[in-house]
C-alpha cells in the first residue's frame, strides 16, 4: 500500500486450516472458536456454554467447518463489492464534463486541421481532428464557404468532398 493511500487494507479471507487449529480448542475446553471465527458469534457462544452441545455438535462441525468457511468468505466479499469469485461488480463511473466549442473555436480548429493537409480538408477529417460531430462540422464548413474563407471541390480519386483554404 502505498503511503498516500486512504484505503484501509481488505480483511483476508477465512482459511479452513485456521478454523480446524480453532476447533482443536476443544481439547483446552474451548468449543465453539471456529464459529466465532467464521462470523457464527451466538452459535459460537452456545457452543462455548455448553460444551460444544456436550460434544455433538463439535463433531458434526468436523466435516461442516468447509462449508462455514466457504459460507463467511462468500459474505465478506459481497460487503466488499466483489462476486463469490473476487470479480469487482461495480466498475467505477467515470463523470467527464464535455464543453463544446463555440462556432469560432471550431473554425480555428478547422483551420488549424486544414493547414497540417496542405490547406484542403473533408468533413470526416475535420470530425477526426476537432472531435466535433459531422453535422457541427459540415455545418461549419459550408458557413465559411458562404462567406468566402473557404473553396468546395472534389477529390479527383475519391470524388469525396473537400473543402479548399483559399488562404493556404
Amino acid at each position: 500500500m502505498k503511503t498516500g493511500d486512504s484505503q484501509l487494507p481488505a480483511k483476508p479471507p477465512n482459511k479452513v486450516s485456521s478454523a480446524y487449529l480453532l476447533w482443536l480448542g476443544c481439547l483446552l475446553q474451548l468449543n465453539g472458536l471456529h464459529r466465532i471465527y467464521n462470523g457464527k458469534i451466538v452459535t459460537g457462544l452456545i457452543w462455548l456454554g455448553t460444551f460444544g452441545l456436550f460434544g455433538v455438535g463439535q463433531v458434526i462441525d468436523l466435516f461442516l467447518i468447509p462449508r462455514m468457511v466457504d459460507d463467511y468468505n462468500i459474505k465478506l466479499r459481497a460487503k466488499m463489492g466483489l462476486s463469490p469469485y473476487g470479480v469487482p461488480l461495480a466498475q467505477p463511473a467515470f463523470v467527464t464534463n464535455v464543453i463544446k466549442p463555440s462556432r469560432e473555436q471550431l473554425m480555428v480548429r478547422l483551420v488549424r486541421a486544414a493547414a497540417k493537409r496542405g490547406g484542403k480538408i473533408s468533413v470526416t477529417q475535420g470530425v477526426m481532428d476537432t472531435g466535433a460531430s459531422f453535422i457541427e462540422v459540415e455545418s461549419t464548413l459550408k458557413e465559411m464557404l458562404k462567406t468566402g474563407y473557404v473553396g468546395i471541390d472534389n477529390d479527383p480519386d475519391t470524388g469525396v468532398i473537400v473543402y479548399t483554404f483559399l488562404e493556404m
